[in-house]
């Protein structure tokens, strides 16, 4: 019998979490760039080409180049098409054989470096995430399937709080009030300081 261990299982759901956030800018491919988003302060050009950025960052990192240029935020012409690019590419990386095994420089996190299997949660919550500011730009949401959502709540739960959520530029906002019957999908959103009520203007 072939045992599937917890790093492939985090790797197919890592696959799934990705897929979601290109469903999400798929559907979202028509809509004016200029449309408001969940993100304070971006509009959804800004939050796609942050979101390229992202994918290559962890890219890079996962095959081991060290250049800090890799995650600076540059203008896409192309900003649809620029993230569906990147998104194949981390698929890919993660993917390689040993990418797992690595220890990975992430230089927007804390101390920096991480193994590679906490970098892959990392970029999986960020991809739910973000997934759903996309879809909520344009007046949808996302279905979070049934075998990502407890893994995603369980990394976002694991998001450090405190003061650091309160400067500039944080990747969260401070937590939001949790009612107690909140879907999975909503308390993901509450504890990394998104409401799931939120609309466009």
């Amino acid at each position: 019998m072939h045992i599937i261990s917890e790093d492939q299982l985090l790797l197919a759901r890592h696959q799934r979490a990705v897929r979601l956030s290109v469903d999400a800018v798929e559907s979202a491919a028509t809509a004016p760039l200029t449309v408001e988003t969940p993100c304070a302060g971006w509009d959804l050009r800004a939050l796609l080409e942050h979101m390229g950025t992202q994918n290559r960052g962890f890219a890079a990192a996962v095959r081991g180049e060290g250049d800090p240029a890799v995650w600076e935020v540059r203008r896409a012409a192309d900003p649809v098409g620029d993230f569906l690019r990147s998104a194949d590419e981390i698929v890919a990386a993660f993917a390689e054989p040993g990418a797992l095994t690595r220890t990975l420089a992430l230089p927007e996190i804390p101390p920096g470096r991480f193994p590679a299997a906490t970098a892959l949660g990392f970029h999986l919550i960020d991809s739910v995430v973000h997934a759903w500011d996309v879809a909520r730009s344009v007046g949808r949401t996302i279905d979070l399937d049934s075998d990502v959502a407890p893994t995603a709540l369980r990394i976002a739960e694991a998001v450090p709080t405190g003061a650091s959520r309160q400067r500039p530029g944080a990747a969260f906002a401070p937590a939001l009030e949790m009612p107690d019957e909140s879907a999975t999908l909503d308390r993901i959103l509450r504890v990394l300081g998104r409401s799931p009520d939120w609309q466009p203007r």
